[in-house]
């Protein structure tokens, strides 16, 4: 009675050898029990006695009795069930699926009736398993064997299926759709694990999928050929859909199109994308706008449109995918194609002018503004600033406010425009605008409501750094030009005072009481010498003596120095670049440029700290990537001397190359050393820029040109005028003396004297002159017999280089030495290429003229 009742509220199970011990096996056990009390009896029926024996034989008896009984009614069960076994056997009876489990030797342990009822089997006898049922069914017989071994493995799986003909024979013809899925598991009762499998029929979901995706096409299919456009975004502006219509437009192959290939940057013509960006949604909302703009075809066409753009934003105002429906503004009536095609090109002059341009309100407030004005000032307006009528004035700084106010009023009453205003921006003074501000002859002056005024707005940051940097660029040359005058003349006086000390020098010796006075006198001389030769290195007309070096060998060279001249509390680290190109520079005036830079930073460094020296390799694309002002890339060699330095403040940053600045005490510094690094740099040919940040220290780059050699044919080679370089002082001393005729040519009556002295006293016989004109003069007195001329450069009426070239008309062979305090560079480019001549820096000694004379005699 109790199993017939449970089939009220459940499906009995075709098959369920997990049952509990049946009524004849609970009655075979109670037999047992008996059989066995009454072997006990009997044994001990002895000691027990007879009357004792039968009256506990009707004792079991009647428990046996009613034993049975309870058993027969269910109130006694062996094991009874746990109300979760009962609550889990009621679930999956009543499965809709089918549900088989077998044991792992493919015998059917369980099958609820769903199974039974989807396969066709009536009872247990023609109960079949999965693989029997399915094995040699083309269509799901894959399935099957891939489940099989997977479960053999101890994997479950899951696959579809489609029949022409239902499982059951009996079921309603027609196609089916089914799930299947198997997986193994573990049963406390079995010693060996189980196999379950559940069939689901599932040709329902399947229709209602494919009338789904009918209906979705049909969607795409009206929404592809609307008669308006309409593309979607990502978050990044990617295009990830455009409809049919939208495609035709631009010309874009939707068989081609892939998703997100191509962003809404690309399709947005001219600053169009400004007025797209400006719309900007708060956090967790949507924001809509309507945009007349430009969109590019694939052709490079324009196509006016008018766009009904909607973008939206998470809570956290991060941008989300965005869709706009695109109106083509050049189709509709006949009738408005005129009026149209105005709209159209006045959008098109509004948005694609270079100018940004912005309507206010007699109040200042701006009304529209085209797609420049937003992508000029997109840090300051954006769309929501435009809608809410927000004053045009804080785009612009606050000190220039009431200027733009007195233009504005003036606009209002229709009066002539003033002078334009310039300004920078409230939140990056750096960056430089001017503003025009132009009446409307056709304003409202009602409410406010529409433009009283047209604001026109132009950066102006390029043309004031140009300006500053002309400026910059003047002043530097106007200080060079007059620090090389100065140093013109200041060297004919130290040449003056060098060779008179030379000459008193020589007529006294060491234990004469004057001699140590002559001495000062000449080294203080020299001292000035050196500060002359900063100006000349400054205004880049020093003589240098290049010549083709390996940086890294320089440096290393260098190295023990610069620990010296930088102390134990700084560490050192001279970082040599790999494979380094050569360059072409006066080793002298580098090593001067390096450790100039080292004593800078030195000071900069007073409780110690890191200075790092290092060079590597610049090629022209990596050297473009600096976008420093002035900077023409190209093969360089990089220079780089860093510090941890206490750093150069901004304002004084701009100011460090120029002369005679300086931040040190007074007595401490001439302001001449940077301004020498700079100008030797220069005429190098080369760029030193600096970087520096307070409190963190300084890097200054110098860029070096790489050289390259070129061959040069022998006879170019021979022809090539080569100055002759004054001997350098590790040559061992000889003899200076000479009987030869100088033709001495300089304006200078102090330094015309002492060279006259000079040579003179090495036995040479002297001929003066005290400009070109008159050495002419004296030559054609003499006939020609001058063995070697001896000019200044610079002289009134004729200047050095004039003069060689009329004495080479007369005697082509003759020999000459240039006498300057301005490098050999200024005047040897003006010189025939096969001129021989020789060069002699001011200031110079006595010594210095005598070697440089005997040396071109000789050559």
């Amino acid at each position: 009675m109790a199993k017939e009742a449970s089939k009220d509220f459940y499906p009995v199970p075709i098959v369920d050898q997990g049952e509990r011990l049946s009524a004849i096996t609970r009655l075979i056990i109670f037999i047992v029990v008996l059989i066995i009390s009454a072997v006990v009896f009997s044994l001990f029926k002895e000691q027990l006695g007879d009357p004792f024996l039968l009256g506990l034989l009707g004792v079991l008896a009647m428990i046996g009795v009613g034993y049975l009984f309870a058993t027969a009614v269910g109130f006694i069960q062996i094991a009874s069930r746990s109300p979760a076994d009962a609550l889990s056997r009621a679930f999956v009876d009543t499965m809709s699926q089918g549900l088989l489990m077998t044991d792992s030797k493919g015998r059917v342990v369980y099958a609820n009736r769903a199974y039974a009822d989807m396969t066709g089997a009536s009872n247990a006898s023609n109960l079949k398993t999965v693989e029997s049922l399915l094995s040699d069914v083309p269509e799901a017989s894959s399935i099957v064997y891939r489940l099989a071994s997977g479960l053999r493995d101890g994997e479950r799986g899951a696959g579809e299926f489609r029949l022409s003909q239902a499982l059951n024979a009996d079921a309603e013809p027609g196609a089916r759709w089914y799930r299947l899925s198997a997986r193994p598991f573990k049963s406390p009762e079995h010693r060996t694990h189980l196999n379950a499998w559940q069939l689901s029929d599932i040709s329902q979901e399947r229709a209602e999928q494919e009338r789904f995706f009918l209906d979705l096409q049909q969607a795409i299919d009206h929404l592809d050929h609307a008669p308006a456009g309409f593309l979607a975004a990502d978050q990044d502006r990617r295009i990830t859909y455009v409809n049919a219509t939208l495609a035709e437009w631009l010309g874009i192959d939707l068989a081609s199109f892939t998703p997100g290939a191509i962003t809404l940057d690309e399709v947005v013509a001219g600053d169009g994308m400004a007025l797209v960006r400006s719309v900007k949604a708060d956090p967790g909302t949507t924001r809509n706008a309507v945009i007349d703009l430009d969109l590019a075809t694939v052709s490079g066409a324009a196509l006016p449109v008018r766009i009904m753009h909607r973008i939206s934003a998470n809570k956290d105002g991060v941008p989300g995918p965005t869709r706009t429906i695109v109106l083509n503004r050049m189709q509709g009536e006949d009738s408005s194609a005129e009026l149209r095609a105005s709209e159209v090109r006045f959008t098109r002059f509004f948005n694609s002018t270079p100018m940004a341009i912005a309507g206010v309100d007699q109040n200042g407030r701006i009304v529209r503004t085209n797609a420049p004005f937003l992508s000029l000032f997109s840090s300051v307006v954006d769309r929501d600033t435009v809608d809410r009528k927000v004053r045009l004035d804080t785009v612009i700084h606050e000190r220039d406010r009431a200027a733009f106010a007195l233009a504005l009023e003036k606009a209002h009453q229709k009066q002539a425009a003033i002078s334009p205003i310039d300004t920078v921006l409230p939140d990056n003074e750096e960056r430089h605008m001017r503003f025009y501000v132009n009446a409307v002859a056709d304003g409202s002056d009602g409410d406010g409501a529409e433009e009283a005024a047209i604001v026109y707005a132009v950066e102006t940051t390029e043309q004031k750094a140009l300006e500053n940097q002309m400026a910059q660029s003047q002043k530097m040359q106007a200080v060079g030009q007059l620090a090389g005058g100065i140093a013109h003349d200041f060297n004919n006086v130290l040449t003056a005072i060098i060779m008179a000390s030379d000459l008193l020098l020589a007529n006294h010796r060491p234990s004469d009481p004057s001699f140590p006075d002559i001495m000062n006198i000449k080294q203080n001389a020299n001292r000035a010498a050196s500060l002359v030769r900063q100006l000349l290195a400054f205004s880049r007309k020093q003589t240098l003596r290049p010549e083709v070096l390996s940086l890294t060998d320089v440096l290393a060279d260098l190295r023990m120095l610069l620990a010296r001249l930088v102390g134990n509390d700084i560490k050192l680290k001279v970082d040599h670049g790999r494979d380094l190109w050569q360059v072409k520079v006066d080793l002298g005036q580098f090593e001067q440029v390096v450790v100039n830079l080292a004593v800078n930073a030195r000071d900069a460094m007073p409780a110690g700290g890191d200075l790092t020296v290092r060079t590597r390799n610049v090629t022209a694309d990596e050297a473009a990537a600096f976008n420093y002002r002035e900077f023409s890339p190209a093969d360089f060699v990089l220079v780089e001397v860093e510090d941890t330095g206490s750093g150069i403040a901004p304002d004084v940053l701009k100011k460090i190359f120029e002369p005679f600045f300086t931040t040190k005490e007074v007595g401490k510094g001439t302001g001449l050393g940077l301004s020498m690094v700079y100008g030797i740099i220069k005429q190098t040919g080369g760029y030193i820029y600096c970087e520096s940040e307070v409190g963190k220290g300084t890097v200054f780059r110098i860029f070096l040109p790489r050289y390259i050699a070129v061959e040069q044919p022998a006879s170019a080679q021979s022809g090539d005028a080569k100055p002759f370089e004054a001997p350098k002082p590790v040559e061992p001393p000889k003899d200076l003396s000479g009987s030869a005729t100088v033709l001495l040519v300089e304006d200078e009556d102090a330094v015309r004297m002492g060279g006259m002295r000079a040579l003179t006293s090495r036995g040479y016989t002297v001929h003066e002159a005290s400009s070109g004109v008159e050495a002419l003069e004296v030559f054609e007195e003499l006939n020609g017999k001058v063995d070697i001329v001896v000019s200044d450069v610079v002289m009134p009426e004729m200047d050095g280089p004039t003069l060689l070239g009329e004495l080479r008309k007369r005697q082509p062979n003759i020999k000459f030495v240039f006498v300057s305090g301005y490098a050999e560079d200024a005047f040897a480019r003006n010189l025939p290429a096969d001129a021989q001549f020789g060069f002699l820096p001011k200031p110079f000694s006595l010594k210095q003229l005598a070697t440089v004379v005997k040396d071109v005699l000789e050559s």
